[in-house]
């Protein structure tokens, strides 16, 4: 375990295992470095894999400042875990909030990532979603703060993209909702107003998606209704994206169906390590449907 201090001078409690190359989980809203157990078990018998908790997820601090909260200071926070364990490039995976922080990582630090995975992102991306997607967050930062998260994140972890978890396997899915409901009531509900309500939409980056060259993988479930239209989106616009539909999944993919999420996830950071992973073959994007076979001789 260490404890990495960022630029403005909070402390993040981050754990590691294994050796080799790097790669870093960043967790989604309703998790923390718990939720990433099954791919540091994995992961860490080849690559060095490393986990941390988000600011305002203890043993992490807590900012009392509002301001200390927003997608770049999610961001900038996965900069300062590299930092801050002498890393100067990794493969950065995130799941959720965790792949908006990975896809803005890749955006804002090319330089320093060696692929992203982007796992479960777009929700409240859509143009026509985001004055709901801003009126819901602030509606759930409310409640967590009238109710606590003890009560809160019982009803959260009962989400329309979270109930598949629950039926597939109950046992892992109470183990989340525990530690869910285990999380601070401050440190969640400002994360909800500065990072999630205020992050900038998908299709407002897409002029800087189309220059994104670092290899990405683009994963989500497709019982997950808020990223399937962003996760083809990212696809479309990333010129080195492959994009996962795991079938039958909500939101929770890493832990729902964490063999496959691993598969995948292992295939595509395998491709990248060799030096198979490449850019999009611009044959394939012409807006026929037959291509030249269309035309007459």
């Amino acid at each position: 375990m260490a404890r990495i201090v960022t630029d403005d001078g909070v402390h993040l409690h981050c754990e590691e295992a294994g050796t080799g190359i790097p790669v870093v989980f960043v967790h989604e809203f309703a998790g923390d470095c718990r939720s990433w157990e099954p791919q540091m078990r994995h992961f860490s018998r080849r690559y060095r894999a490393i986990s941390y908790n988000a600011r305002g997820y203890p043993p992490s601090d807590v900012p009392k400042d509002a301001q200390a909260y927003s997608q770049k200071r999610a961001c900038d926070d996965i900069r300062a875990v590299l930092d801050g364990l002498g890393i100067d490039r990794a493969h950065v995976v995130g799941l959720s909030m965790g792949g908006f922080a990975a896809l803005h990582f890749g955006l804002d630090y090319p330089e320093r990532a060696l692929s992203l995975v982007v796992g479960g992102c777009g929700y409240g991306a859509e143009p026509g979603m985001r004055e709901q997607f801003r009126a819901e967050t602030t509606a759930t930062a409310t409640r967590i703060r009238r109710e606590g998260m003890d009560q809160a994140g019982a009803a959260y972890a009962l989400g329309p993209t979270r109930v598949q978890f629950q039926n597939k396997d109950p046992r892992g899915w109470a183990e989340f909702e525990r530690d869910l409901r285990d999380h601070d009531t401050e440190g969640s509900a400002s994360t909800m107003m500065g990072v999630q309500r205020l992050r900038p939409s998908l299709y407002d980056l897409t002029d800087r998606m189309r220059a994104l060259e670092v290899p990405t993988l683009v994963i989500t479930g497709d019982e997950d209704e808020p990223c399937l239209d962003p996760g083809l989106l990212m696809k479309r616009t990333i010129p080195s994206s492959a994009l996962v539909v795991l079938p039958r999944s909500g939101h929770t993919i890493n832990l729902e169906e964490p063999a496959m999420f691993n598969w995948f996830v292992d295939d595509f950071l395998h491709q990248v390590d060799s030096g198979a992973w490449g850019m999009r073959d611009p044959r394939s994007v012409t807006g026929s449907i037959l291509g030249d076979a269309a035309r007459e001789g």
